[in-house]
């Protein structure tokens, strides 16, 4: 039985665990809860018959054989590293912090990491794309207003979320910048960064929308290969409209994957 600790437990934190709970409790248990909102793990923690222990990251690493980061690239900072020194298996959600990381330890590793494709389509592609040269990767996304706000993006540059009236280009630059400027938002960029030519070569254009409901992400990518272009229209969270619900959906497949015995896609 594997004891699965998962790291955030807030919208996709709480649906991971019950996910995981109901599809998977013949194979895993969530044994193990962090959040920096102490209300919040202890909110989730009861939702568990067999109940399951409340603890610190460094402490829920050690004593777990599977973890879940499903809080903030801080979280993922400060937890992939000790994940990655202890040789355990992890999945991470906040993939931007993967970029703050030094790329060393993730390549020279003993340990295993997990980064479900999230909110977008053609990740396979472009990791079989990467076997040839590849010219271009661009991420144009589409942003109902209500999930940029908070984002940091508008406090540097003295703006209001709530004032865009029309649908607006607010961000065009690598994937790098955007995930420091909106890093609750734009996570995909990130994945694909990793998938494909790196943050500094991976295109980033974000168009804030009041007219939408949806986000939308157009990942468009070019090579000796051909041309791929993926649209995803998604489903914001019930729970967290700054998250597609496909994105949890993806953890889940993740994980399901790492069971299967026959493993579909590249």
């Amino acid at each position: 039985m594997l004891k699965v600790g998962i790291i955030g437990c807030g919208a996709i934190g709480s649906e991971l665990a019950r996910l995981i709970h109901k599809k998977f409790s013949h194979l895993a248990r969530i044994a193990y809860l962090c959040d920096h909102n102490p209300n919040r793990a202890k909110a989730l923690k009861k939702k568990f018959r067999r109940g399951c222990a409340l603890m610190s990251i460094d402490a829920l690493i050690r004593k777990s054989d599977f973890v879940i980061e499903a809080a903030s690239q801080e979280a993922a900072i400060q937890a992939v590293p000790l994940a990655l020194r202890l040789k355990k298996r992890m999945m991470v959600l906040s993939v931007g912090g993967l970029l703050r990381i030094p790329q060393a330890l993730l390549q020279k590793t003993k340990g295993l990491l997990y980064i479900p494709s999230g909110a977008i389509g053609g990740v396979d592609a472009l990791l079989a794309a990467r076997e040839s040269r590849i010219r271009h990767v661009t991420l144009t996304t589409y942003k109902p207003l209500k999930s940029l706000e908070g984002a940091p993006f508008f406090k540097k540059r003295g703006l209001h979320v709530k004032k865009i009236r029309k649908p607006t280009v607010i961000f065009n630059g690598t994937a790098q910048s955007a995930i420091r400027l909106f890093p609750q938002n734009i996570n995909v960029a990130a994945t694909l960064s990793l998938a494909g030519i790196g943050p500094k070569r991976t295109r980033v254009r974000i168009v804030a929308s009041p007219r939408l409901t949806r986000n939308v992400h157009e990942v468009s990518l070019e090579g000796d290969f051909g041309r791929i272009r993926a649209v995803t229209e998604n489903v914001p969270s019930k729970t967290n409209p700054k998250t597609s619900a496909l994105a949890v959906h993806a953890a889940v497949a993740c994980f399901e994957k790492i069971f299967a015995s026959v493993k579909i896609g590249t």
